[in-house]
């Protein structure tokens, strides 16, 4: 079983002083969550009818990453991992057999060992999740666009996976991490996602989402090229 140890308290969620500038998930200086947040579109949640998350969103986990470092011949799963994962030991050139995970969800550390009854211990997480956005705006993309989406390293997070599994497809209004310190970042890329996507959030999603940014207003919008966005090469 993968060994599970508490870890450090993650650090507040205060990002460094951002610019006013109009928010942007593209490279280049980051805008402000709120101000990204404020720009968004406020509608209700659409039916969810129809939905299949494989059929919709394509297979996982696709080397279409869409950004810098995709297309590797890698799948999107080991990209993540080899991303957020200290100490990785790979089997061959892509696949991470093992390595070492400071959970942002929990605040746990979490030791990856690639196995049928060990890898489920670490899960890669659709922040701004599927079933959500399927209902604020996705259904109306293109399929090419979706599959990005779902493989889309902004929009994704090695996590603690029972957390993961907690979490399923619910927005912010109705979940947000265990571990306080980091609901600013998370909420962060939701807002991100959502805008480089043109999709919705719902009021009761927005409130939740201003609620959690107005303890960190200057918590900047992570683009493509954020340090904890980029895959490594």
């Amino acid at each position: 079983m993968a060994l599970v140890v508490a870890g450090v308290a993650l650090a507040g969620c205060q990002g460094s002083s951002g610019a006013d500038a109009k928010a942007s998930s593209k490279g280049g200086a980051p805008g402000r969550a709120v101000t990204a947040l404020g720009e968004l579109r406020v509608s209700s949640a659409a039916s969810v009818r129809g939905y299949n998350r494989v059929k919709d969103f394509g297979p996982a986990w696709s080397d279409d990453t869409g950004a810098p470092g995709g297309h590797n011949g890698c799948d999107t799963r080991d990209d993540i991992l080899r991303r957020d994962l200290t100490g990785i030991r790979l089997d061959g050139r892509c696949k991470v057999a093992s390595g070492t995970l400071r959970d942002p969800y929990t605040g746990r550390t979490i030791r990856f060992i690639r196995g049928r009854e060990t890898s489920s211990a670490v899960q890669i997480d659709h922040m701004a999740a599927l079933g959500d956005v399927w209902t604020t705006g996705a259904a109306a993309l293109s399929q090419a666009q979706r599959e990005e989406l779902a493989n889309d390293p902004l929009n994704l997070e090695a996590v603690d996976g029972p957390t993961n599994d907690d979490k399923g497809d619910d927005d912010a209004s109705r979940w947000l991490p265990p571990a306080t310190g980091y609901r600013c970042e998370y909420v962060a890329r939701q807002v991100a996602v959502k805008t480089k996507y043109r999709l919705w959030v719902t009021p009761s999603e927005k409130s939740a989402m201003e609620k959690v940014l107005a303890a960190c207003p200057t918590q900047p919008l992570p683009t493509e090229a954020s340090p904890e966005v980029t895959l490594k090469s």
